[in-house]
């Protein structure tokens, strides 16, 4: 089973899926400013943290029918989602193939297209310096998801999210790799998916094609989108504002659209 946390005793439960090259520690900065009325459970996905590979392909149904063994387990029938960038494609997988347990799906700076052929492309030749020079690799690309606008500011934090990468097994990664290359198109699930949608994208992010992903959201009054002023990582670069808009919008209700 993968490895997991559990954290508070709230009457919601907060499912937390962290982003490709991180682990369940990247949510230190959000969880003071969560509210207490959600109980938090973080977990490593295959591959990542203190959960082991799985296979050589990890793909994103793979890890959702894992995340989904974790709720059996603690005996969780409803809970909240809410996934970064991979962690957001293993949730859409995961609302696929068990929307009854959802209360609410949330992207938190991910997407619902499927990666385009450059995209492919880009992953596809990473896979041997991942193999072979993962450290070379991390340290290339960790500092491209911030805002380049911050970087002074945000120094420590990317020094963090190095660090993270670089505790992530590199066969692991490659793993999750292969299965980001395989992942089809989820818009259908945005399209159809009757419980509340919560989108966070940053308006600096490398990672994501924020203003098409949020030019093509549908409009529906269960879909709800926030662009921040920041890169990929809102958990470290603005975790006190993702954290608010996550309680209010899970908790209560706000007007539909609004760029912070």
């Amino acid at each position: 089973m993968l490895n997991f946390e559990r954290k508070g005793n709230g009457k919601e439960t907060l499912v937390l899926l962290h982003g490709f090259m991180e682990n369940l520690s990247i949510w230190s900065d959000m969880e003071p400013h969560l509210s207490d009325q959600f109980s938090l459970l973080k977990i490593d996905l295959p591959g990542h943290g203190q959960s082991d590979i799985l296979a050589e392909v990890h793909t994103m149904e793979l890890m959702a029918d894992e995340v989904k063994k974790v709720l059996d387990h603690e005996k969780l029938s409803k809970v909240h989602l809410l996934g970064h960038s991979m962690g957001g494609y293993t949730s859409l997988a995961f609302a696929e193939k068990y929307p009854e347990t959802l209360k609410s799906l949330t992207l938190f700076f991910s997407t619902y297209f499927a990666d385009d052929d450059e995209k492919k492309k880009q992953r596809i030749k990473s896979y041997r310096i991942i193999k072979d020079a993962f450290t070379h690799y991390a340290k290339a690309g960790i500092p491209n998801l911030f805002n380049s606008n911050e970087k002074d500011i945000l120094e420590g934090k990317i020094e963090i999210a190095l660090a993270t990468a670089l505790s992530t097994n590199n066969m692991g990664a490659l793993a999750c790799v292969k299965g980001m290359v395989e992942r089809t198109d989820k818009k259908h699930i945005v399209e159809n998916l009757e419980v509340k949608i919560l989108v966070l994208a940053g308006k600096h992010d490398n990672a994501v094609k924020t203003d098409m992903m949020i030019k093509h959201l549908p409009d529906r009054t269960n879909i709800k989108s926030y662009v921040l002023d920041c890169g990929h990582n809102g958990h470290w670069e603005k975790p006190g504002i993702c954290a608010e808009i996550i309680n209010t919008e899970l908790l209560h209700n706000l007007p539909k659209k609004l760029v912070l």
